[in-house]
């Protein structure tokens, strides 16, 4: 966490096993908010009310923080506890230029430029519709910053996509896109971690998000949320993702589609969005495809970072139930 006078964050975190507590995040320090605000205070309790808590936690932050701990010693757990996950898809446009045009086959007779403005015109629909599209994602699937993801069987096609997620601070139904940046409390971010080779079902014409994107662990959220006033503007932060310390996503979310007002207000026309849900905003470019199918292998280390955020590092480890792969 930025140390800049008056900056903080809150999150989720444990020690040495200890139950999970909310934190106060402040630079490199912690202070648990159970002694200031109450032994069963939750980080959930606190998006409940999150006009009120966040004044709180500006004095706290401004106050003594002697007895806080130090973040690298704890175990970042998901920041928050959402009732729904609600995950956007299709949202970036360098994204959509490729997948546009891995989908048209290989024309000897059409030049790249043809093949690539067939794809841009694609594009243009896709954009010109007017909807985002979303599907909502199982909370057991979350895991914390610094948790080990377990690549689930069946698929072997695992793919990394790091996203900015946002928080939702106040009860949102049918929120106008001018008011409903009202109803954000926060920033954190999120990987959806996604396996390709079973996303589209082989006995239904239907694509599987449970299967592909469901699983438990696939969801690293974290390490903390950072209230919306201090990210000034949402579409000028850097997605960045490594794998084993190589650049595999490094993209500015300028790049989006539709922002987090046209996510919200779309959300919240279908469902009632509850203080602590999250809404992902969509992958840059640069999943495993644009980078020759290279997979998500037990072993590999996921470093993701999105400017102002934090730091997540996941470890990849083999499916328990498979003992050939689980032995190596």
């Amino acid at each position: 966490m930025n140390e800049e006078a008056g900056l903080f964050a809150l999150g989720t975190f444990s020690s040495d096993g200890e139950a999970a507590f909310p934190g106060l995040v402040v630079g490199q320090s912690v202070l648990d908010l159970r002694p200031h605000l109450g032994a069963t205070t939750s980080t959930q309790d606190l998006l409940a009310d999150w006009d009120i808590t966040f004044g709180r936690l500006s004095e706290l932050a401004a106050g003594d923080l002697s007895a806080a701990a130090s973040l690298e010693r704890l175990r970042p757990l998901p920041s928050v506890q959402p009732s729904q996950v609600f995950c956007a898809g299709a949202n970036y446009f360098k994204h959509m230029q490729e997948f546009f045009r891995g989908r048209i086959p290989p024309d000897e007779t059409r030049s790249e430029d043809e093949l690539q403005a067939q794809a841009n015109e694609e594009l243009r629909k896709r954009v010109e519709s007017g909807k985002p599209f979303m599907y909502s994602a199982p909370v057991s699937a979350l895991c914390g910053a610094r948790d080990d993801v377990v690549l689930w069987g069946p698929g072997v096609e695992h793919d990394w996509e790091l996203e900015l997620a946002v928080v939702i601070g106040r009860p949102a139904r049918d929120v106008s896109v001018r008011d409903a940046m009202g109803f954000v409390a926060g920033y954190t971010i999120s990987n959806d971690v996604s396996t390709r080779d079973v996303m589209f079902r082989q006995d239904l014409p239907l694509t599987d998000f449970v299967m592909s994107k469901g699983r438990s662990t696939f969801f690293p959220t974290g390490p903390y949320v950072v209230p919306r006033q201090f990210i000034p503007d949402y579409r000028a932060l850097q997605i960045t993702l490594k794998v084993n310390g190589e650049v595999m996503q490094d993209e500015s979310t300028s790049d989006m589609i539709y922002g987090v007002e046209q996510m919200l207000a779309y959300a919240s026309s279908v469902t009632d969005l509850r203080p602590g849900d999250l809404l992902l905003t969509g992958s840059p470019a640069g999943n495993a495809g644009h980078h020759g199918n290279r997979w998500l292998r037990p072993g590999d280390v996921m470093d993701g970072t999105i400017s102002g955020l934090g730091f997540q590092s996941n470890r990849c480890v083999a499916d328990p139930r498979d003992a050939s792969t689980a032995a190596k």
